[in-house]
């Protein structure tokens, strides 16, 4: 059997959970079937991106292909080019700008095209909001969509997409790098009374992280040990930052941006809280949970494919902020149910959520597309 070409397609502005989603799928992906390739647009602002040097560690060529503007149509082109000159069967896209191109330079160089939808935005802004809309309309036209929840088919399905067209496989991380990390000692861990609260992640509107300065501040008078670190960066940031500012116990607030010991940092904390309005299935929480972290959470769809209310972490409704405290405070002075949570939570993201058995149902996608099967079972 001839190994199958997969292009993977990213518009990449950081080093987000969508681009260590795609790393792990190329690592995991079985190399005797499927050689898998990286694309990624060049744009202002954006020449060094870490998902290039990350993918460089594994099999597989990089093409770096430039934009003139935020959404340059030339890039069809060069994809065409890189698609026929390495005899690509498969392009895989990754987020609104990706699909749309992807889709394109998929029907011009006649080969198939599987979207994944990693989330959607809930942005306000006009302009964002008609691209994304034309993002979601490419979802139509795709051989294969396989969003990375059960919510997000569910979305998908309100653009129109066949349920033939239509596969769900589960989120995978690759999990490794935590492993790695557990067994280290670490000198950022808290040490005494202390505690660390921390969330990790884009600081954009649907991570509505307000509501976690706001009920750190509500905790902060009764509790002067714990502090707040806030690891991520994003268009939301400034504003945050300059709320912060209002704030009594700023000082013991901080915003970390992104940095290269985030394991380490994310292993050094007492508490992981999320205030999401909106997710796919979220990285950071599976890293929380393998890194056996106690969660504290809104519960909307996406986080509740993770975390199962008083069995492996504890949600709040969407909203409700004083709920929501009164378990950031359980998680965090009490050990005993602490711990039980996390360990719960640590045996189901490792037995459900591993980087392997979904590469193994994407080789599967790929080889009944390109067999000219329903690529669903």
């Amino acid at each position: 059997m001839k190994k199958l070409n997969v292009l993977q397609f990213i518009c990449s502005s950081g080093f987000y959970g969508a681009e260590r989603w795609v790393l792990a799928l190329a690592k995991y992906l079985n190399p005797q079937e499927v050689n898998c390739h990286l694309a990624v647009t060049i744009e202002s602002g954006n020449d060094e991106l870490k998902i290039i040097d990350e993918f460089n560690k594994l099999e597989g060529n990089i093409f770096q292909l430039s934009m003139g503007n935020r959404f340059d149509l030339k890039v069809v082109d060069k994809l065409v080019d890189v698609i026929k000159n390495n005899d690509i069967d498969i392009i895989h896209t990754h987020g609104y700008k990706s699909d749309i191109l992807g889709l394109l330079a998929a029907k011009k160089a006649g080969i198939k095209i599987v979207i994944t939808p990693h989330g959607f935005s809930n942005g306000i802004d006009f302009k964002l909001r008609c691209f994304i809309w034309l993002g979601c309309q490419t979802f139509r036209f795709a051989d294969i969509v396989a969003p990375l929840s059960k919510a997000l088919c569910d979305d998908v399905r309100g653009f129109g997409v066949k349920e033939e067209r239509l596969v769900y496989v589960q989120n995978g991380v690759d999990l490794s790098e935590v492993e790695e990390q557990k067994i280290k000692e670490n000198p950022l861990k808290s040490v005494g009374d202390n505690k660390r609260i921390g969330f990790v992640g884009q600081m954009i509107s649907r991570k509505n992280i307000k509501d976690i300065l706001d009920i750190f501040e509500s905790l902060a008078g009764k509790h002067p040990n714990i502090t707040l670190s806030l690891l991520g960066d994003g268009e939301s940031r400034v504003e945050l930052e300059e709320y912060t500012k209002s704030l009594t116990h700023k000082d013991r607030i901080e915003f970390l941006g992104f940095r290269d010991d985030r394991l380490e940092l994310l292993q050094s904390f007492d508490l992981f809280v999320m205030t999401s309005s909106l997710e796919g299935i979220p990285r950071c929480l599976m890293e929380a949970t393998a890194m056996g972290v106690p969660v504290a959470a809104y519960n909307i769809a996406g986080i509740d494919q993770l975390i199962e209310h008083e069995k492996t972490g504890l949600l709040a409704p969407y909203g409700e902020k004083e709920l929501l405290a009164t378990y950031w405070e359980t998680l965090l002075f009490n050990e005993e149910k602490a711990t039980e949570l996390s360990n719960a939570a640590y045996e189901f993201v490792n037995a459900n959520y591993s980087g392997k058995r979904m590469s193994d149902e994407y080789t599967e996608i790929f080889n009944r597309l390109m067999d000219g099967n329903n690529a669903k079972k």
